[in-house]
């Protein structure tokens, strides 16, 4: 027996893509993979990650800010990476086994992200984020979207699109 398939549109077939991405956005939301610079935790939005890879060969581009390390070849795709420690201005520290890269998918653009190491992906509801504090003036705290509260210990909520793309928005 010889069964044929058909094309269909989604509304076809019974799928609403509003209610579906709306139903995938809030299973994500508060979802945040974890990560760490010297002594503190930072956390990014888990909906912008697409993936975790361990340190790669980089290749330098000149003319580039300092925190701009190069681009790796990632499965056949040149991926600009950025080293988190030279983006906050803290001490440079070479790479070991714990090292990764995390790439992460911004207004469509992949970027890689070079951590110490990455700890876990986390539920940090809303209601236990913290403005980030006024105090200081300092550049880096645009780059700030909160304070996380898990436990006794405090996540520092990254502004991923600030810190990538300072100057667009």
């Amino acid at each position: 027996m010889t069964e044929t398939f058909t094309e269909k549109n989604p509304q076809e077939l019974g799928i609403d893509i509003a209610q579906a991405a709306s139903d995938i956005e809030d299973t994500l939301k508060d979802m945040y993979l974890t990560f760490r610079l010297g002594d503190e935790d930072y956390a990014i939005e888990i909906r912008y990650v697409t993936e975790i890879v361990g340190m790669q060969k980089i290749t330098e581009v000149p003319d580039m800010p300092e925190y701009v390390r190069g681009v790796v070849n990632l499965r056949g795709q040149v991926i600009p990476v950025i080293d988190m420690r030279l983006r906050f201005s803290m001490i440079e520290r070479s790479y070991d086994e714990r090292t990764c890269i995390i790439v992460i998918n911004i207004k469509g653009r992949q970027v890689g992200l070079v951590v110490d190491t990455v700890n876990e992906v986390r539920t940090i509801e809303e209601n236990n984020v913290s403005p980030p504090p006024k105090t200081g003036g300092g550049q880096y705290l645009d780059y700030i979207k909160g304070l996380g509260k898990v436990g006794n210990e405090v996540k520092i909520l990254l502004e991923t699109n600030r810190l990538l793309f300072e100057n667009e928005e």
